[in-house]
């Protein structure tokens, strides 16, 4: 689900909805307005059941929508201020676009360069050994020097850096395609590191001034971020809260997932842990474009050289070897040794 369209059909039902707009009308427009997809089916679907008169908790249960949004919405029904939750939802959205649609323009410089690196080493490797193949059965009849390399020992020379590259390959596709390595990565690499805190933050941050507490918030986060290391640490943080520990310096204390400066943040918001947790989402998404944009003026530059290095380290060896071929081609024939010698 695109986040971008996501985040502007909230706030367009956050708009119907102060203009007194039933609910199921605002729905039955924007579904009018919006292009053939997955979102619009759902909205579609919830809006007729809320024309059945399916409550808005049981027409939401059976979409497939995300699970934090859900959880909000019926944070807002709770308040009775859903058009105040849907606009927070659609600010909560459009800053995710915008750090992820950076982070998505971040992964293609690699994958463009793997991808034209292989096809270049599959181009080059063809070219070489289609050409050592004929000087062998040229030089099979005619010429015999014990200095050059066997048919097999020039086809492994020749196919190795195609193999091992094919492999690099494959290995950052299958992990990306792998949600634990994804969910691994993405509390490691620098730029995703801080673009998943600012998320966090976020998230606590607008369900707490939805009106949920602190150990509801926590525990949606803990389940979003299952299997990483924050998940770990929320869970840590909820069992201090379940121990008694009522000052937020306490809970978050000793944390080892989460940066300093991030867990500085919400403990000296002083009781205000709306305000503290927005202050580290804001400062984490302004540190994460920073580092992205970084990166994304350097994938360029660094990514020709690095495609550069790759060619010219695979085509050097196999020009030494050619240079070896023609040394024999310019020497006196010499008639291969009988068998009875």
């Amino acid at each position: 689900m695109k986040y971008d369209e996501f985040a502007f059909v909230n706030q367009q039902l956050a708009d119907m909805l102060t203009s007194d707009i039933p609910l199921e009308g605002a729905l039955r427009q924007l579904s009018a307005t919006m292009r053939q997809g997955k979102l619009r089916s759902e909205l579609s679907l919830l809006e007729a059941d809320l024309s059945k008169g399916v409550s808005l908790a049981d027409a939401l249960k059976p979409r497939h929508l995300p699970e934090f949004y859900l959880r909000m919405i019926q944070v807002g029904v709770q308040s009775n201020d859903l058009p105040g939750m849907l606009t927070m939802l659609a600010n909560y959205y459009e800053r995710l676009n915008s750090i992820w649609a950076r982070l998505k323009g971040l992964m293609v410089y690699p994958l463009i360069v793997l991808f034209a690196s292989l096809g270049l080493s599959v181009l080059i490797a063809f070219i070489f050994s289609s050409m050592f193949e004929e000087l062998n059965a040229g030089m099979k009849n005619n010429y015999y020097s014990p200095s050059l390399p066997s048919p097999i020992s020039v086809m492994i020379r020749t196919w190795t850096p195609t193999i091992l590259l094919a492999l690099v390959l494959g290995t950052v596709i299958v992990a990306w395609l792998l949600r634990p390595c994804r969910r691994w990565l993405r509390w490691r690499l620098p730029g995703f590191k801080e673009a998943s805190l600012s998320n966090l933050a976020s998230s606590c941050g607008v369900m707490l001034k939805g009106g949920a507490d602190l150990n509801s918030s926590l525990n949606l986060v803990r389940e979003l971020e299952q299997g990483t290391p924050a998940g770990r640490e929320l869970a840590l943080w909820q069992k201090r809260l379940a121990d008694g520990h009522q000052e937020i310096s306490s809970v978050t204390a000793q944390a080892k997932a989460f940066p300093g400066l991030f867990v500085w943040l919400i403990s000296s918001s002083k009781g205000d842990l709306v305000s503290g947790f927005m202050r580290a989402a804001e400062i984490y998404y302004n540190r994460a474009i920073y580092r992205i944009d970084m990166l994304l003026y350097a994938a360029l530059p660094v990514a020709v050289l690095v495609l550069g290095l790759m060619i010219v380290g695979q085509v050097l060896p196999l020009m030494r070897l050619l240079i070896g071929y023609m040394d024999v081609l310019g020497q006196v024939d010499v008639p291969p040794p009988s068998p009875g010698d």
